[in-house]
This record gives C-alpha cells, sequence and structure tokens, in this order.
C-alpha cells in the first residue's frame, strides 16, 4: 500500500531543509543522506509504501526526533537552535487526530484557537466547520463523528492556525472525494 505525507511551506519568505539526513529504526537504516528543500508556497508530496520510513521523517522534520546524522534546518538556522520559534511556525498533523472526543465539534475549534491565542467568534468557528461541510454536526460531540467527520473537524481547526509550515501526515485518510 501507497501512503502520502505533505509539506506545505505557506511563507513566501520561509524554506525548510534537510540536508544528508539519516534515520534509523533500531538497527534498520530507513533511509541516509536524504537531502531535501521544500520554499514558501511549495508542496512537497512524499509517497511510498508503508513502513519506508515516511512517518519518521516527518518526527525528524518537525523535531520530535533526532536524525542519526546531517541538519534540519528552518530559515538557515538549525531547527534545535530555535525550538520554540519553529515549533509557534509549524502545524503537524500526525496519524492521530488530536481532537478531545467529549466536546462538540464547536467547542473543538473554539478551544484549541484559544490555547493558540486566536480570538475566534462563534460566528467564525460556525464558518470555519461550514467550510469543511460540517453543517448540523457542529454541536455533536466528535465521538459520534465519522472518521472523515473528526479528519474534516482537524483540517478545519488547522485553517484557523495560519502557520507558515505545515507537515500532514497521511492528510486525506477517512477523507471521501467530495472533501
Amino acid at each position: 500500500m501507497t501512503t502520502s505525507t505533505f509539506l506545505i511551506s505557506q511563507s513566501p519568505i520561509s524554506r525548510l531543509e534537510a540536508r544528508t539526513i539519516t534515520c534509523l529504526r533500531g538497527e534498520r537504516e530507513l533511509f541516509s543522506n536524504l537531502s531535501l528543500e521544500v520554499c514558501g508556497g511549495e508542496c512537497l508530496h512524499i509517497r511510498g509504501q508503508n513502513g519506508v520510513g515516511k512517518t519518521s521523517l516527518l518526527r525528524l522534520l518537525t523535531g520530535l526526533s533526532t536524525p542519526e546524522a546531517g541538519e534540519i534546518l528552518w530559515n538557515g538556522q538549525d531547527i534545535k537552535s530555535q525550538s520554540e520559534g519553529y515549533h509557534r511556525q509549524l502545524l503537524f498533523a500526525g496519524h492521530r487526530d488530536a481532537l478531545k472526543e467529549d466536546l462538540t465539534a464547536l467547542e473543538n475549534i473554539q478551544m484549541y484557537a484559544a490555547i493558540d491565542g486566536i480570538e475566534l467568534s462563534q460566528e467564525e468557528s460556525l464558518a470555519t466547520l461550514w467550510r469543511f461541510g460540517l453543517q448540523g454536526r457542529e454541536d455533536l460531540p466528535v465521538s459520534c463523528l465519522s472518521a472523515g467527520q473528526k479528519k474534516r473537524v482537524l483540517m478545519a481547526r488547522m485553517l484557523n492556525r495560519h502557520a507558515q509550515l505545515w507537515i500532514l501526515d497521511e492528510p486525506f485518510n477517512a477523507l471521501d472525494t467530495h472533501a
């Protein structure tokens, strides 16, 4: 099975670089001497079979893991030297949707906006959910939503965040073709 991963840089002046990075999982080398660059306004689509290291690569690019060799730079500086600033500009969506199951879709949007320091009115929150086809679902607990609807709530939440760099691991899983 082939899966997909996306890196999207929104700011025209931003740049994410991986220079000759090596990644091990246990004793197994997943990849070595891998280099890539994503500049503002670009989208990099990474495809490959299950287990080849796509998620491991994303963990390296987000700073959640450290490469065995090589370096990862954000705007020319190592991400470790600017960890807090880098993570403020980064939006990472992994395999899990990171939504609060006992809250409604609307409450999830509003809570995460508040955590991110974003002022969002109820009308703006609703408009974001509706943009993703969730009319009539905004007051349901997330636990009552389908996997695809949960993914839509997550995408609505991310859209409010205006991050410079989006790193999305299998972002289209559970979404129908209409989404």
